[in-house]
């Protein structure tokens, strides 16, 4: 029961982070350089090219799990602080 609670809040928070990713990238305040990195996160998560092949065990996986959160993390932090919390509260309020 607390794994079903458990996997329903990460969807949740992850269509809400998603949806952030949105409105930030929309937005015409965001500098060039996070909207480059959000394509990149995406593309990266997307694509079937990986710096480690996903056939080795563990390992291949763990780029994938680890690579796009750092793109995605670098991307927000070159959000100007208002330009955030602005498109924050617009995603809570949905």
């Amino acid at each position: 029961m607390v794994v079903m609670f458990k996997l329903k809040e990460i969807k949740n928070n992850a269509k809400k982070y998603i949806e952030l990713c949105k409105l930030i990238y929309s937005d015409p305040r965001t500098p060039k350089t996070a909207k480059i990195l959000l394509w990149i996160a995406i593309g990266y998560a997307l694509s079937p090219v990986d710096l480690i092949p996903d056939f080795i065990p563990v390992i291949g996986h763990l780029d994938d799990i680890i690579i796009v959160p750092v793109l995605l993390y670098i991307a927000m932090r070159a959000v100007p602080k208002n330009v955030y919390i602005e498109n924050y509260v617009q995603v809570l309020r949905t």
